[in-house]
């Protein structure tokens, strides 16, 4: 009897210590949350994405979104994800807002990612496109436009700290799959002839077709949330209606397959690329199902590969070169033109020589990257981003890379050397609109690549390997 009594004792011992040992013993995991609220304006006031539109938005077509998604890692390190159903974000509105969730959240700038879906078919916010839209609008539109960005600005702040609160333990996921209907607009002129050259195989030029997909799920498996990209422009609609185009159609379907997800949409390195055929509703409809199709097809069909716990992120602005900047000559040139966005470009310019002697020779670019375990990097980049970068960044690395353009701040265009070299639109044209002085510096892409892959090497996570001993 007293022989067995220690032999049970310790197994005692035993018993009560091992939940201890099981708990220290469970590998820590991700935790995520998600929340979001409708942006759609509920008073009159302009549109934005087309410098031929006069008159306000006469309704919606879908609601408007502000999504958010916090990633934290197995060492408590977290990242905001937001993405907005936007034509895109100005620098002063992306800084204010980071201020304010630095100050709630203690998040610090590179912490935080906001992407926008770069729909045609939302309002005027801030000063971004301000040559095409704030400069030029009355006083009236001027408040409205004031009233609305300060509403989106609390809004964002609203579901970035539910998210927060929201924070559960679950398992994060990534894939790739495929759609087909980004076109390259630069090389395929005139857009009616697009349908018959897709029949015959002869469309031209570089595009990136990739639909990169993230998956949040939760301890019974339930898919939280679904982030995923594309890079195409969103411009299949030019009307009057609030609309998210095909990116909002995409995410809608994306949440009637999987009721209580939350669907969240990135653009890519789309600024060359538009939807075609385009202009119809149906169209809009179309390419929506089409990319949720693709993002289901990666959930359902291939093998949604589990991310490492480890999240690291970093955060820099460049100084990227403009190219020769105007004298003060052919900036009163350009005051008197008859193209009443150069000469508003012309008076914008004419105002900074005043205030500060001088034009500015760079603009503090944003680039961002971050780490998803050892596998995935997620690069982030400012402005209206051509194909050629993200067919450059991901050739970098032999892992997957994403990259998203229209990010943290959509200030111009940003052309490659090569695009930079043929000119057009892409190329220096559309920098009228967005008020800077003139085309960017030929090292444009060089600064912007090299930054890049400086980011890369500090958020690298070393794949975990077995070591001998």
């Amino acid at each position: 009897m007293s022989n067995k009594m220690p032999i049970l004792f310790s197994l005692l011992l035993f018993v009560a210590a091992s939940p201890i040992l099981a708990a220290d013993a469970v590998p820590a995991t991700w935790q995520a949350g998600a929340a979001r609220a409708t942006i759609t304006p509920t008073h009159p006031m302009p549109m934005s994405g087309y410098a031929s539109r006069t008159d306000p938005a006469s309704g919606t077509r879908t609601e408007l979104w502000a999504k958010a998604l916090v990633l934290q890692d197995a060492t408590g390190n977290r990242g905001l994800i937001l993405t907005l159903d936007l034509v895109g974000i100005d620098r002063s509105l992306s800084s204010a807002i980071c201020a304010e969730l630095e100050d709630k959240l203690d998040l610090k700038r590179e912490q935080i990612a906001i992407c926008t879906s770069h729909t045609h078919t939302g309002p005027v916010v801030g000063k971004l496109l301000g040559t095409m839209h704030y400069s030029l609008a009355s006083e009236t539109e001027q408040a409205s436009i004031q009233k609305y960005t300060e509403t989106l600005q609390k809004t964002i702040v609203e579901i970035s700290e539910q998210a927060v609160a929201n924070l559960q333990e679950c398992e994060l996921a990534y894939g790739l799959s495929t759609a087909t209907f980004a076109t390259n607009r630069r090389d395929n002129r005139p857009e009616s002839e697009v349908p018959s050259r897709r029949t015959a195989g002869t469309l031209a030029g570089p595009f990136d077709h990739s639909v990169p997909v993230l998956t949040v799920r939760d301890n019974n498996n339930e898919l939280q949330a679904i982030l995923f990209g594309y890079a195409c422009h969103a411009t299949t609609l030019g009307d009057q209606l609030w609309s998210g185009d095909y990116p909002g159609f995409a995410q809608q379907e994306l949440e009637t397959i999987y009721p209580g997800c939350q669907a969240m949409f990135w653009a890519g390195c789309g600024a060359d690329q538009n939807p075609l055929p385009r202009r119809t509703p149906e169209l809009a409809a179309h390419y929506g199902r089409r990319l949720a199709t693709a993002v289901d097809a990666a959930i359902m069909t291939t093998e949604m590969l589990p991310l490492e716990p480890t999240l690291k992120t970093t955060y820099s602005e460049i100084d990227l070169a403009f190219g020769t900047l105007p004298t003060e000559a052919e900036i009163d040139q350009q005051i008197q033109s008859k193209d009443r966005f150069v000469a508003s470009r012309g008076k914008q310019l004419k105002q900074q020589l005043a205030d500060n002697g001088s034009l500015d020779a760079t603009y503090p670019y944003p680039i961002q990257t971050w780490s998803l375990g050892s596998q995935l990097q997620f690069v982030f980049l400012g402005g209206e981003v051509v194909v050629d970068y993200s067919l450059a960044i991901q050739a970098t690395r032999e892992q997957p890379t994403w990259v998203a353009g229209y990010s943290n701040d959509v200030m111009a265009y940003i052309p490659s050397r090569r695009v930079l070299q043929e000119g057009g639109y892409e190329g220096g044209g559309a920098m009228v609109y967005y008020g800077l002085p003139t085309a960017w510096a030929p090292t444009v892409e060089k600064q912007i690549m090299d930054e890049i892959k400086s980011q890369q090497r500090v958020v690298q996570v070393p794949s975990e390997t077995p070591t001998s001993k």
